[in-house]
């Protein structure tokens, strides 16, 4: 904060930098760790020029390590500081003899609904292109294993396809992690349904919703960038290049559409969530309702004959109209067959009119 431009600074408890390089032609591939031995590196690359390099830096722990790696490579300080700053937006630049600096973020989705992305920044050079990221672990592998197949077509490609593959592998790890929010969110709606649901069930609904949202917003400039490649002059990106970073951006299109989606269908289920619970409510309250109107009418009668009327005057004179079934012997029988009656009468009448029934 407040810092020059291009002043590079490491994050605490970065991870220690790991080099790996990975030489290829035609003929074969040679692949080593060359952590803690920097120099030679630089002697192998420069030993075969007529090879193509990878050069992998995995973890940003040792900053004199990293400029050096910005000085021998002719790197922009600016751009090694976004690539240090470790959240940058998807993007492209070109910079000196037309090479390019590009940004992609690399997506998982984990076990605590969240969306994990890490940053992989990727400069090209005349024949090496060299990735930087912050962690040891990547979805990389199987670029790595295609280079390493027997007679393997990556190979055969300029440095610039290398580029464009490790593009493409990163967009095509969108999937897998689409088809887990995917997944998560069918077992949210059949969630919905169970009698006994889990209390947190819409903190969860609300908790992927949030991850599809930042999914969307780390799609959108991997479209944006893969369509400023698709604008770039043929000196600088071939026109057989702009080819397969067309299907690029078939596959970042393809990935917003499935995001829409998912947001789209999230917001179903929000309103689900909430219909059916509005329905349990409804069903709560048709049970009190229905208990509620059959204690009524008994509540009135026993009521009725709570009143406390003398049964005779002060002079011994019998009073008729107050109550006289009070002292009949039948009374307190005949008074509760008159309260089954009510009842009885009252839960036929509910079940001709279907209120007793759970389909509505």
């Amino acid at each position: 904060m407040g810092q020059k431009p291009g002043t590079l600074t490491v994050r605490p408890g970065a991870p220690t930098p790991r080099l790996f390089l990975m030489a290829y032609d035609e003929e074969g591939c040679d692949e080593a760790e060359y952590t803690g031995r920097y120099d030679e590196l630089l002697t192998a690359m420069r030993t075969a020029p007529e090879r193509k390099y990878w050069l992998d830096v995995r973890g940003y722990g040792d900053l004199p390590l990293l400029e050096r790696i910005m000085e021998n490579f002719n790197l922009h300080p600016l751009q090694m500081e976004d690539v240090l700053g470790d959240y940058q937006r998807a993007k492209v630049e070109v910079f000196d003899d037309n090479r390019l600096f590009l940004v992609s973020r690399m997506t998982e989705f984990t076990a605590e609904l969240d969306i994990d992305d890490d940053q992989l920044s990727i400069f090209t050079g005349p024949n090496y292109v060299l990735s930087f990221q912050d962690d040891y672990d990547d979805c990389l592998e199987v670029l790595r294993n295609r280079l390493r197949r027997t007679n393997s077509q990556l190979r055969r490609q300029s440095i610039a396809y290398l580029a464009y593959a490790l593009t493409d592998v990163v967009l095509d790890h969108y999937y897998p992690t689409m088809a887990a929010i995917g997944d998560y969110i069918e077992e949210l709606e059949d969630s919905i349904f169970l009698a006994q649901r889990e209390r947190r069930l819409l903190s969860r609904i609300l908790q992927v919703k949030k991850s599809v949202v930042r999914f969307r917003r780390l799609v959108y400039p991997e479209r944006d960038k893969i369509a400023e490649i698709l604008r770039m002059p043929d000196e600088v990106m071939p026109e057989e290049m702009k080819t397969y970073y067309r299907d690029c951006y078939d596959h970042a299109i393809q990935a917003l559409d499935l995001a829409e989606s998912y947001r789209d269908t999230i917001s179903s289920l929000v309103d689900l969530f909430l219909s059916d619970q509005s329905n349990r409510m409804n069903e709560v309250m048709k049970v009190l309702t229905i208990i509620s109107s059959i204690f009524i009418p008994l509540s009135f009668v026993v009521g009725l004959y709570g009143m406390n009327f003398q049964h005779e005057d002060g002079h011994g004179h019998v009073m008729p109209m107050n109550m006289p079934e009070l002292y009949q012997p039948w009374g307190y029988p005949a008074l509760l067959v008159i309260l089954a009656l009510i009842v009885t009468g009252q839960a036929y009448y509910f079940w001709r009119k279907g209120w007793l029934s759970n389909n509505d």
